[in-house]
């Protein structure tokens, strides 16, 4: 293939090729040369062009296929348009000639119609350069259609439309020739012709004026001709030019000269009525008069009806929008119009009727629900409001005047009822998709829309009491506020007129229809109004009897206000399901008996009351079990089952009650039938086993019965079918945007589809999308879906024999019959067989024996060869489940012989589809039937069948079947997929494009080749890019296809290849043929687009967007109108444009999914532009005049100039890519904002942060941050938050809750002391403030209550006063909350009170936590602030102010708050309990929730309890626990329910519960809800929530008197220690784990109190007595034994060793041992791992004060070893000498454990000090570890803890003298170290040692070690000091020898003195040498000196003495003593502040 890649045809290559090569290869040089031309210079192309164009006119003659002659025409046109155009006559003569040739062989058709394309080509792209040579061609061309067959009409068609196209007015000479010649081709008998004709005259009408004026009434009637009999094409195509014509001819203002006298100008009414005509006339030719119209006798057939229905459409649709707007009353009663009776003919029939009103409102959504913005829409809903009352005048004025003796004029009532039921439709759905938008349209009281709806129901007809009952159901599911006031207002109604027939079952049927809209309103209705509607239903079933004339009324609304209850849910029906099964029991005959004298006695009207009663019984049972499956307990259903076996008695005596009692008894009977087989389909079988026989004999009756014509395949089937296979069969079974409407040409003419009047029980029902009214079918079709059903669950479960029996009576009734009943006898058996091994499938059920089989399979192949298409896919369908279900490969393989042979010998199109698609089928059930030979016979067969050009039906069938068999059989397929390959290129290349399902099959087939090639696609050998090579070959040639189906396959094809070989797709040419079918009218093909965008911008979204622009801006030319947007808006904003046309549900979902893998991976980058996108959405609906009245921020100017475009925009067209968007789209925009923020957060911290954000911004004008758009963000978020739709208030509320949480913190640099959003304050108040207006719905309230309490907590604002508006709005919920349960809304169900309730809880406990948490920080700083002096005042006093005034505004309400929150922990305790509990909790609910709503109120508990608990543990530390409520206990509160008489019946209350056992109460609340929840928290739990939780503990411990309590119960605090031991194991988090410790040292702390206190306790009462008889407390008693699971210690210790052995691998002994650890290596901690093992160590040091001495002993040896192990592992030198923290805190829990009073009790002292000895060793064996390694390890933190032993434990444990030599020994090497830092603390140790108390300890290391430091000082006078570091080294050194002379005996001091004085005066220097001195020298001589002022005074004697003897010394003391004197006072200022610096070291690691 690479050798065709040249600009001239490579002949050489070519002719070495084979006959079907060539064709590839000639393909594939034409589609390089198609690319290869535009970019070729014009001087090369003129180079080569007469041997070009040589090589292009010989192909001409080569029979192309026609892919090939297109690309070949498209090459030559652009070679003459970019070359010379002198030879072009030629070519066109050459053309022409061929065209003319008398040849009229097949072989020759090729060459025709390849130069016909040409010519169309070339005139297209040539157009008017071409002379006027076009007359001859356009004759000559015209010439051949006249015999031309129709293939040839086609492409003539498409050529002469290509020629106009490029003539444009220069042609006018030939229109008149074209038109005629067009007219016949319109209404050709081929449907492809009547399509390329359609497009040949849309082009026509551009330039022929004469159409759509002169001409126009012949135009229209040929339109409604071509209807006639045309499939889904046609009628798009022909629509759209009808369409176009009307709306070109109403807006025409040109007239050209000739055809002034003649010309009349066409009004909106001539238009209409033209319409009109076909509407309601068809293509009968009118004359004008009326009266004709009148009286037509035909019924219009339904495929004119349903063109002319799109063909409105299309007009409204050509002049947009706003000219609807301007024109929709006209508009409107001209639609409505055509359903009135003013055309009797239209609505004659009930099926004409259905019909017709289908197409009104498809008319009507189209347009309306289409086009029009909400602001439109809301007007449109007025003005149908008014169509509605003007009718419903019109019914009032004929029922008064008619005396009601007289039968009511009749027609007047029924004349109005169809327009009705289309204009309640439209008001319906256009409010349910305006959503909470439609507000202020409903409380518009001059529309008056509820009351126009409710004063319909009364109306004589069922069908528009049904229609208003729908009607009010879409407004309750879009206002949820509505449902209860509307079911109030109806059951009242109701009530009130229970004797008018009309008004029983009008308004039954809307109280029918709002209970089924609950389901769809999240916050229900209250739960009372169950009681109240099953009161009425019980009422009018009772009272059914009473009344004759309303007996059946009541009685049918009586059931199905039962039925429709069940829709509540078993919270509802449980409460009323006795009363329902005692209904069920009495409205049958309790025995068979009853049933005879049942029977003798009624007449026709006792008897369809009585049916129609038990059907409504049957019904309300179906619907509980559907609905309230959680209450069908066996005891239930064993109350269901008994009237059972009397219902299927009843329903085996219909047929003869049917025939006593005559006609008026069918439809009742057949609706029981139905409701009967509907019920015991949904009931288990086994309930029913006892009837199977008496009800399949009557299954069977109803599938065989011969009098039913209707063929009902269109329902029955598609179901049974597979999806893939209904392709098959057209477009009319596949979704298509006109499926409501095409539905009814599906159907057959004996049906239009269906109806609600036809089972007003459907009301209730969910239905299946969105808006669209439910259509349950006629009863006589829904008996037989039904049956068919119930066959399929009961074939099943009945015996072998039953079976064979069935099958037998089914197969005899077929024979029976003969003709069309044949036919649809077998349908429904099929489709009930079918049914039946569907569920045999699932049960792994068996068919049974040979016989059951063999009757089984004649039953399937009769079906297989049936004449109707449908039947046959389905029977195939079935052929394969019995294979499947029977499962013998034996049976299969015989299947699969038949359909050989048949498809061998059959030549009839029938047996030969049916049997090549049952042979893919049984591939799909098998998995690949594995056995070669046969795979290759399958094959073999379907490659013959897919090349038989006599019948596309064959070939379509036969590919198909193959691209099952490729799919599915797997590996074994991969030797064919070459062939097959080949097979498909070839049939692409050769199949003609009218017969467009031959190329769908093939597109199927090239996807499953691509899917079994899989990433093998991406190989580099030449086989596989041969392979590849074609694949894209095929795709190619599908692209170019004219039909839409195909153009889908070949995306969804490409798509594959990218998934697999991503490298070898064009992206550019794929985005660019995606951005030309976004907006496709095929559904189909725009859903292919969309998936295949979704999947590319998952890898590369910033290469898709860059190509879809670029696109755009070449191709202006090319680029409808429609997309123009990709200019401005990109990609992104045309996918944001289309999401808010598009109505198809999935392809929402994938638009979304497209724009959020974009916004993921570009977000960031294009910051500005998505920013906009969202803001324009958003902006195009905001109200702006609240905008900009409260824009009071303080921006720079471009933001003003950026105000002004957003108000100006409303008016100006140009500047808003977006007209009122959906409430939808508004909400995805409001969400993408979020994301987009979220992103930004993930891409780094200069979104967040102004100063650096500007700081890059300078630096790169390109880069964009966050931060810099705030003013938008905020806006966009208000715009959200305030506007009519309540979903868009909760998506705005929850953007500003995370602005606030996100930018809290960013600083204003300019104003330094304040954040950057505390100029929104404004704009936040006034976004929060609707939320808490009272009819504001609680979910937006709960949500603007979390925004309150992030703002608040924030501390964005510091100023009370600016506060206070955020915070009146949550005192004001308060205020609501603390009204109860009495001031509840009575809209809502309960539940959402609680929400809101807990919510305004949640929030202050929220806003009260960082009050406190501000407190305790403040005071810390206080504290720190009184050390620093330089601490601004003024700062300090503003941190303060806020935060005590914020606890302040809290401090008000803090009483009733604590109530509250106490009484919300309570209920949320009583809900955690276990099911079993339930009886327990308290009758009447709890304070926030009641008992029915327990269920509805558990999410909402749920989210908030966690910060109510902290809040209430906080409030209960901070009073101490010390204060009970006054209030507490006494009866007369303000709440019904106070916490503490929760649980208690006032009778036996105590009065006063005493303040001890208020606390107990609270205390256990609180714990007993955190354990509750610690131990088991879901994986799903909030991380909040468990931290809050720890920090309520920690909270709760933080006082004395909780502590007392959790140290006095041992039991508890084990317990509570083994719950956070398995948080630590669970949780990995740090901050978790963190304050899990904390909760474990406050436990710990208490066990140390309460042993600390008995001991106490027992020694003041043991006084006088002897110290030995005292008893220990403490654990481990006398034994020392510790009990794990009982034991605190152990507890404890578990869970320290976890967190070490977790962070410190190597501290487990079992561990080092093992080669996983590598000994002694040293990790450095993260930051968080050394608080957490700092944490640990502390709790581990004070675990022996809460043992006895024994216990002690039992648990040192462990934590020794866990300190030491800790010590060892961390100590490494850090480089600025400070201690690793966990080192600290080693050496400080080593300090703590050592000066424990075990080590001196008499009872554990020698354990002690032998464990303490053993201790010590281990430390001072660290260093004697691998030399290799000390240099790592830190000696000082060795020292360190050396010296703690020292001085910490007692004498004998140090003073063994190989112990102390050791340390002596470590020290000395340690003062010879190099490392002046070393040395200095070496020094400072040593210091802390001579001071040592006791003698025995502290006078060896004196003796050792003070020799060589003097020795060291005495050095230094040689060496001075040359850093401050060696300074600091001497200094310490004088330090500790002047301390050791205070601390020596007095007759040694004097020799001390003697020898230190003179080192000391060595360090002076005199003034030469002070002034050149180092700075280091001059410090030491100033120290020095200093040294001696204070030593010389003390030892005066001494001192004397030796200045005596020594003159030099003396000499050198006094000059330094004078050249100090002035500056001494300075300079000891300055010492005294020095040590300052140092001495906070000190305190850090001062560890003794």
């Amino acid at each position: 293939m690479e050798l065709a890649h040249s600009l001239l045809l490579n002949e050489e290559a070519y002719n070495q090729l084979g006959e079907f090569q060539k064709a590839e290869f000639i393909f594939e040089w034409l589609q390089f040369l198609e690319k290869l031309l535009p970019v070729t210079s014009r001087a090369d192309i003129r180079e080569n062009q007469k041997k070009l164009v040589e090589q292009l006119t010989s192909l001409l003659n080569n029979s192309p296929g026609p892919p090939t002659r297109r690309l070949l025409a498209k090459n030559l046109a652009v070679l003459y348009s970019t070359g010379d155009t002198f030879s072009v006559y030629q070519t066109i003569d050459k053309c022409n000639e061929l065209i003319r040739s008398k040849d009229d062989s097949p072989s020759y058709l090729p060459t025709k119609l390849a130069a016909v394309v040409c010519l169309g080509y070339l005139y297209k792209k040539l157009g008017r350069i071409l002379g006027n040579s076009f007359t001859d061609t356009v004759g000559n061309v015209l010439k051949a259609m006249k015999n031309a067959e129709s293939q040839g009409r086609y492409e003539i068609m498409l050529s002469l439309q290509n020629i106009l196209n490029g003539l444009g007015a220069a042609a006018i000479p030939c229109h008149r020739d074209i038109y005629k010649a067009a007219r016949s081709c319109l209404t050709d008998r081929s449907m492809a012709v009547r399509c390329a004709a359609a497009k040949c005259l849309l082009e026509l009408q551009n330039e022929a004026v004469f159409m759509w004026s002169t001409d126009l009434d012949s135009v229209v009637t040929l339109c409604f001709k071509s209807f006639e009999g045309s499939n889904y094409d046609v009628r798009l195509a022909v629509s759209k030019l009808l369409g176009t014509i009307l709306a070109r001819a109403l807006t025409s203002k040109q007239i050209t000269a000739s055809t002034k006298h003649n010309f009349r100008r066409v009004s909106l009414e001539d238009v209409m009525e033209l319409l009109g005509t076909g509407f309601l006339r068809g293509s009968c030719g009118f004359l004008r008069a009326s009266g004709d119209m009148l009286k037509g006798t035909s019924s219009v057939s339904r495929d004119v009806r349903v063109g002319v229905t799109q063909a409105y459409v299309v007009f409204v649709s050509t002049l947009g929008a706003q000219w609807l707007e301007r024109n929709f009353s006209a508009f409107l009663s001209h639609i409505l119009d055509l359903v009135s009776q003013s055309h009797p003919k239209a609505v004659q029939s009930a099926m004409d009727a259905i019909g017709c009103r289908r197409c009104v409102s498809f008319i009507l959504r189209a347009t309306v629900g289409g086009l029009l913005g909400e602001k439109a829409q809301i007007a449109a809903a007025k003005e149908i409001c008014q169509a509605i009352w003007k009718l419903k005048k019109v019914v009032d004025a004929a029922i008064s005047d008619g005396n009601l003796e007289t039968k009511i004029n009749t027609t007047d009532v029924t004349a109005s009822q169809h327009v009705l039921v289309c204009a309640l439709q439209e008001l319906g759905s256009l409010i349910h998709g305006l959503g909470t938008t439609a507000a202020p349209l409903l409380q518009d009281s001059s529309t008056g829309v509820l009351e126009a709806v409710v004063s319909v129901i009364l109306h004589p007809s069922i069908s528009v009491r049904l229609t208003a009952a729908w009607c009010l159901r879409c407004i309750a599911v879009a206002l949820p506020s509505h449902v209860s006031l509307l079911l109030d207002r109806c059951i009242e109604r109701l009530s009130a007129l229970k004797s008018c027939p009309e008004a029983v079952t009008g308004y039954s049927f809307a109280v029918a229809a709002l209970l089924g809209a609950v389901k769809h309103c999240p916050l229900g209705i209250p739960h009372g109004k169950g009681k109240v509607i099953m009161t009425v239903a019980e009422d009018l079933l009772c009272s059914a009897s009473q009344n004759s004339r309303i007996s059946l009324q009541r009685m049918q609304a009586g059931w199905l206000l039962i039925a429709a209850l069940m829709t509540l849910g078993p919270a509802v029906v449980q409460h009323h399901l006795p009363r329902i099964l005692l209904l069920w029991k009495c409205i049958f005959p309790s025995s068979p008996k009853d049933l005879e004298t049942e029977k003798t006695r009624g007449d026709a009207f006792t008897w369809q009351v009585t049916l129609e009663g038990r059907a409504g019984a049957l019904c309300a049972i179906k619907s509980f079990v559907s609905h309230c499956a959680g209450l069908l307990t066996d005891e239930v259903v064993q109350r269901l089952l008994p009237p059972l076996p009397s219902a299927v008695d009843l329903l085996t005596q219909l047929s003869s009650i049917y025939k006593s009692y005559g006609n008026s008894l069918k439809t009742p009977s057949t609706v029981y039938r139905q409701k009967l087989y509907e019920l015991l389909a949904v009931l288990p079988p086994k309930a029913y086993e006892g009837d199977f026989s008496a009800v399949l004999k009557e299954l069977v009756t109803d599938l065989t019965v011969t009098d039913s014509q209707i063929d009902a395949s269109a329902f029955l089937l598609p179901s049974l079918c597979h999806e893939n296979d209904l392709l098959l069969l057209g477009p009319l079974l596949q979704e298509t945007d006109h499926r409501f409407i095409e539905e009814q040409l599906l159907l057959g003419n004996s049906i239009a589809g269906g109806s609600l009047e036809y089972d007003p029980y459907s009301i209730y029902e969910k239905f299946a999308k969105g808006d669209s009214v439910p259509k349950p079918l006629p009863p006589a079709l829904s008996v037989i879906s039904a049956a068919s059903r119930l066959f399929g669950v009961m074939f099943s479960h009945v015996t072998e024999s039953h079976r064979l029996q069935v099958l037998e009576q089914l197969l005899n009734s077929i024979k029976q019959t003969k003709g069309s009943r044949q036919q649809i006898v077998q349908l429904h058996v099929v489709s009930a067989f079918s049914t039946s091994l569907k569920h045999l499938a699932n049960c792994k059920g068996s068919l049974g024996s040979e016989e059951v089989r063999r009757s089984a399979l004649m039953l399937v192949m009769g079906a297989l060869e049936s004449n109707n298409p449908l039947l046959r896919c389905a029977a195939a369908e079935c052929l394969a489940r019995l294979a499947q279900v029977v499962s013998d490969s034996a049976f299969t393989a015989g299947l699969a012989q038949v359909s050989f042979d048949k498809l061998k010998s059959a030549r009839d199109v029938v047996s030969r589809t049916g049997h090549s698609l049952a042979l893919g089928c049984l591939y799909r059930y098998l998995g690949g039937i594995s056995s070669t030979q046969h795979l290759n016979a399958c094959v073999g067969i379907l490659y013959t069948l897919s090349q038989d050009s006599t019948s596309p039906d064959v070939q379509a069938w036969a590919l198909h079947s193959l691209s099952l068999i490729v799919d599915l059989a797997g590996p074994l397929y991969h030797v064919h997929v070459e062939p097959t390959l080949s097979l498909v290129l070839m049939l692409l290349l050769s199949v003609p494009p009218a017969y467009a399902e031959v190329h769908q099959s093939l597109g199927r087939c090239l996807n499953a080749l691509i899917t079994t090639l899989g990433p093998e696609l991406q190989g580099s050998s030449t086989a596989v890019s041969a392979l590849r090579t074609s694949c894209l070959l095929g795709c190619a040639v599908m692209q170019d296809n004219p039909d839409c189906l195909v153009q889908a396959q070949a995306i969804s094809c490409l798509q594959q290849l990218h998934m697999f070989a991503p490298r070898h797709v064009n992206l550019s040419n794929l985005v660019s043929c995606l951005c030309m079918n976004l907006c496709s009218s095929y559904l189909l093909l725009r859903r292919a687009v969309v998936a295949c965008l979704r999947q590319l911008v998952q890898r590369e979204a910033a290469e898709v967007s860059e190509y879809a622009v670029a696109l755009v801006k070449e191709n202006k030319e090319d680029f409808t109108p429609a997309d123009v947007n990709i200019r401005e808006i990109g990609l992104e904003g045309a996918l944001l444009g289309l999401l808010d046309k598009e109505l198809d549900p999935r392809l929402c979902q994938d638009i979304k999914e497209t724009l959020t893998h974009m916004l993921t991976s570009m977000a960031v980058e294009k910051l500005s532009f998505w920013l906009k996108l969202c803001k324009d959405v958003l902006a195009a609906s905001a109200d702006f005049n609240t905008v900009a009245s409260i824009d009071t921020t303080q921006e720079e100017e471009t933001a003003k100039g950026d105000d002004v475009s957003v108000l100006t925009s409303d008016n100006d067209d140009r500047f808003h890519p977006f007209r009122n968007p959906r409430w939808s789209t508004r909400v995805f925009a409001a969400e993408c904002v979020c994301k987009i923020i979220s992103q930004c957060e993930n891409a780094g911290s200069a979104h967040f942060d102004i100063t650096l954000a500007q700081e890059r911004k300078q630096r790169d004008s390109r880069d964009d941050f966050l931060v810099l758009h705030l003013a938008d963000l905020v806006r966009m978020a208000f715009m959200a938050a305030t506007d009519h739709s309540d979903q868009l208030r909760l998506s705005g509320l929850q953007m500003l809750q995370i602005i606030v949480r996100k930018f809290a913190a960013v600083p204003e640099p300019e104003f330094p002391g304040h954040v950057i959003l505390e100029q929104y304050q404004a704009n936040v108040g006034a976004a929060l403030r609707p939320a808490f207006a009272p009819e504001t719905p609680p979910d937006v309230t709960a949500k603007a209550c979390q925004v309150c309490s992030a703002w608040i907590a924030s501390g964005v604002v510091s100023d009370l006063n600016d506060l206070r508006r955020v915070h009146q709005l949550l005192v004001s919920s308060l205020l609501k909350v603390q009204a109860g349960k009495e001031a509840q809304n009575e809209q809502y169900n309960e539940s959402t009170s609680t929400m809101e309730v807990l919510a305004v809880l949640k929030a202050w406990a929220e806003v009260y936590i960082v009050a406190i948490e501000k407190q305790k920080n403040q005071s810390d700083t206080h504290k720190h602030s009184l050390k620093i002096v330089n601490y601004s005042e003024e700062s300090y006093r503003d941190v303060t102010f806020s935060a005590s005034g914020l606890l302040d505004l809290v401090q008000a309400d803090l009483g009733t708050l604590s109530k509250l929150w106490l009484a919300a922990l309570q209920d949320f305790a009583l809900l955690t309990l276990p099911p079993e509990y339930a009886s327990q909790l308290p009758a009447e609910g709890g304070t926030f929730y009641t008992a029915e709503t327990i269920e509805n109120a558990r999410p909402h508990y749920y989210s908030s309890w966690a910060l109510i608990l902290y809040a209430t543990a906080l409030w209960l530390t901070s009073t101490g626990f010390i204060v009970v409520d006054p209030d507490e206990g006494v009866t007369n509160l303000s709440r019904p329910v106070t916490p503490t008489t929760m649980c208690q019946d006032s009778s036996t209350r105590p009065l006063v519960k005493s303040p001890e056992d208020v606390n107990t109460d609270r205390f256990h609340l609180i714990l007993g809800i955190s354990v509750e929840f610690l131990c088991s928290p879901g994986s799903d739990a909030a991380m909040e929530n468990i931290i809050a939780c720890l920090h309520a503990l920690q909270a709760l411990f933080d006082v004395p008197w909780p502590r007392s309590k959790i140290g006095g119960d041992q039991e508890l605090g084990v317990e509570l220690l083994n719950v956070l031991h398995r948080l630590i194991l669970t949780r990995e988090s740090p901050d978790i784990q963190l304050a899990t410790l904390e909760v474990v040292r406050l436990i710990l702390f208490a066990a140390q109190e309460h042993v600390k206190e008995k001991r106490r306790s027992a020694e003041v009462d043991d006084g006088a007595a002897e110290k030995e008889t005292l008893p220990e407390f403490g654990e481990g008693k006398d034994t020392g034994g510790l009990v794990p699971g009982k034991s605190l210690v152990f507890a404890t210790l578990e869970l320290c060793v976890c967190i070490l052995v977790r962070q410190l691998p190597q501290l487990n002994p079992k561990l080092t041992c093992s080669p996983a650890v590598p000994p002694g290596k040293h990790l450095l901690l993260s930051e968080d791992g050394s608080r957490l093992v700092a944490a640990a160590l502390v709790i581990l040091s004070d675990v022996p004060a809460i043992c006895s001495p024994e216990g002690s002993v039992s648990v040192l040896p462990t934590i020794l070893y866990l300190i030491i192990g800790v010590l060892k592992a961390t100590a490494v030198k850090l480089r600025d000498g400070q201690l690793p923290l966990t080192v600290a805190a080693s050496l400080q829990a080593l300090k703590g454990l050592l000066s424990s009073p075990m080590a001196r009790a008499e009872k554990s002292q020698n354990a002690w000090t032998d464990l303490l000895r053993s201790a010590l060793v281990t430390v001072l064996d660290c260093w004697d570890q691998v030399d290799g390694l000390l240099q790592e390890l830190d000696e000082i933190s060795l020292l360190t803890a050396i010296t703690v032993f020292v001085m910490s434990t007692s004498p004998e444990v140090t003073t063994v003298e190989c112990l102390q030599k050791r340390c002596i020994e470590k020290f000395k090497t340690t003062l010879d170290s190099k490392d002046p830092l070393v040395q200095c603390k070496c020094y400072q140790l040593l210091h802390s040692i001579f001071q040592h108390p006791n003698k025995t300890v502290s006078y060896p290391y004196i003796h050792s070690l003070v020799p060589s430091i003097v020795g060291k000082l005495q050095e230094t006078e040689k060496a001075k000091p040359e850093n401050a570091a060696e300074l600091q080294v001497i200094q310490e050194g004088i330090k500790v020898v002047a301390a050791l002379t205070a601390a020596a005996e007095e007759q040694h001091r004097a020799h001390l003195v003697a020898c230190f004085l003179p080192i000391l005066i060595s360090f002076l220097l005199d003034e030469n040498a002070l002034v050149s001195a180092t700075i280091s020298a001059k410090n030491l001589h100033e120290f020095a000196l200093q040294t001696l002022m204070q030593i010389g005074p003390q030892y005066s004697s001494v001192f004397k003495k030796l200045m005596a003897s020594s003159p030099t010394m003396k000499a050198r003391l006094e000059s330094a003593i004078k050249g100090n004197q002035e500056s001494i006072k300075v300079k000891t200022t300055k010492h005294a502040k020095n040590p300052g610096k140092s001495s906070s070291i000190q305190l850090k690691t001062n560890f003794l």
